[in-house]
């Protein structure tokens, strides 16, 4: 059996976009899917075209109710519900909490509720869909960026400190995805993720082939790899890049 055939998995904002790709994905691979949207409807929609099982609500409290539809433990969980809030140095109090709660801490309470199990059987996945922006950043979204970060570093440290007793993590960091998000962007996404903007297929396509290697970080645009390589080789020149950049979007620069 391969890695997914079988498995039971569970696939956050699932309703459109990377999660209903990912859905698609797993369910053609054999898994058994719950497919988990905010939006009924859209979950619904998306459970039903592919034979899989709609669970709509939030993402941070499913576990238990997922663990029920699908007859037992939950093998894979891809955190892939996400806000790509907006904002300055002056968003306020909300946006902020907002997109701590759904970006970071949806991940943090399904682990918690998942980890117990899978370390008395040795065995799971949890798949983080980050973005490039939790390697890189974004210009014109602070708390997206600080909450993706936030994202990765978690799903570092889960691989770093359970890797040895059966737990497989991937976090997916792609740049511009065809999706509803990246619409929403505005002009920042317009000007730095519509140019080299894929399909949510091939996000899908990089993480199933990075679960054949069990790697963790998953980069549906291999080139985030030489600009996560320059940030760290040299963090002032890759930020005054990045802050050229603010200023072509502020229309300071050409």
């Amino acid at each position: 059996m391969s890695t997914v055939d079988g498995a039971r998995v569970v696939v956050t904002g699932a309703g459109g976009g990377i999660g209903a790709a990912l859905a698609r994905g797993f369910a053609a691979r054999g898994a058994r899917v719950v497919v988990n949207d905010l939006d009924a409807d859209k979950a619904e929609a998306v459970a039903a075209e592919i034979g899989a099982i709609a669970l709509p609500g939030d993402a941070s409290v499913i576990v238990g109710a997922a663990r029920e539809a699908l007859g037992g433990t939950v093998d894979i969980y891809c955190a892939n519900a996400g806000l790509g809030s907006p904002g300055d140095a002056l968003a306020g109090e909300d946006v902020w909490s907002a997109a701590w709660d759904v970006n970071v801490m949806a991940h943090v309470r399904a682990v918690r509720a998942l980890l117990p199990d899978w370390l008395e059987r040795g065995s799971g996945r949890f798949v983080s869909t980050v973005s490039a922006a939790g390697l890189l950043t974004m210009i014109g979204a602070a708390p997206y960026s600080v909450t993706k970060h936030g994202a990765l570093a978690y799903a570092e440290w889960l691989s770093l400190t359970y890797r040895h007793r059966g737990l497989k993590v991937h976090a997916i960091c792609p740049q511009g995805v065809r999706t509803d998000m990246l619409t929403a962007s505005g002009s920042a996404g317009e000007l730095v993720l519509s140019p080299t903007a894929i399909e949510p297929e091939a996000v899908a396509d990089a993480l199933f082939a990075a679960m054949v290697e069990d790697r963790f970080l998953v980069l549906p645009h291999p080139e985030v790899a030489g600009f996560h390589q320059a940030r760290a080789a040299d963090p002032d020149r890759w930020l005054a890049t990045m802050n050229r950049m603010q200023q072509k979007w502020e229309g300071i620069a050409e």
